[in-house]
């Protein structure tokens, strides 16, 4: 598998991978790219460095983007995945010009104002005849997670959570719950995944595991793979995969 990071301007990848390091070169000048939790990796980061800001007019932008495919030793290869900026922009119709793509995932959180801009997107990559493979929903709740105690500080084991929406969660053998909170809106991804008619691939909270697991440079699915909500991102991949096949 490979991992591409396709945002110029705002490249994430070294951060949340904890890399920082310059990729070397090939006797005939390609880039050979980084390897992380058995991927190949590559990102504009880890030429340009982190804080360095890219002052860039398109034609550069779009550029750079070919080189990133003719310029670097990939190897052999079952997937390769880009990560895109959000938008329309130069990076997304060079690649859609240059290269036969299997499909794209649209990314949306539950807003309307977020939706606004992912159809928009999503309406491109079909007219440039690159099929769209599903939705994911991020940010869709928040997870809230805690116990219940007496007032001597003692767990309450067992039991019922009444909230206020009138749903009812219930306590743990342990006393301990863990509550999803909608802070946006609800159905946002699913509304766009039934308009193009593509599977709702999953739903990613917003939780603190992510938060820690990226600042800390190390994918929650390898940190905490028992995680509920590394077990959502497998869920995803395995939906992935079965579109694909």
């Amino acid at each position: 598998v490979g991992l591409l990071d396709l945002d110029i301007y705002g490249p994430s990848l070294p951060i949340i991978l904890g890399i920082n390091e310059h990729p070397k070169m090939t006797q005939d000048r390609k880039l050979i790219p980084l390897e992380r939790y058995s991927m190949k990796v590559m990102s504009f980061g880890f030429i340009s460095g982190n804080d360095t800001p890219v002052i860039w007019r398109g034609p550069l932008v779009s550029r750079m983007t070919e080189q990133f495919f003719r310029d670097v030793e990939w190897g052999k290869l079952d997937y390769l995945i880009l990560d895109l900026p959000p938008g329309t922009g130069d990076i997304q119709l060079t690649l859609t010009q240059k290269l036969r793509i299997t499909g794209a995932i649209i990314v949306t959180t539950p807003q309307d104002i977020a939706l606004a801009d992912v159809r928009k997107g999503a309406d491109m990559f079909r007219k440039v005849q690159t099929p769209v493979l599903g939705v994911v929903e991020n940010m869709s709740t928040f997870v809230l997670k805690g116990s219940i105690k007496d007032s001597n500080g003692h767990k309450i084991l067992g039991g019922n959570i009444f909230l206020s929406n009138g749903k009812i969660e219930e306590l743990d053998a342990e006393g301990s719950f863990e509550l999803k909170v909608d802070l946006f809106k609800q159905g946002g991804g699913a509304a766009e995944s039934n308009r193009l008619g593509v599977p709702l691939l999953g739903q990613i909270p917003i939780a603190t595991e992510i938060m820690e697991a990226t600042d800390a440079g190390e994918p929650i699915v390898h940190k905490n793979p028992e995680s509920s909500i590394s077990k959502t991102y497998v869920s995803i991949i395995d939906s992935l995969l079965s579109v694909i096949k």
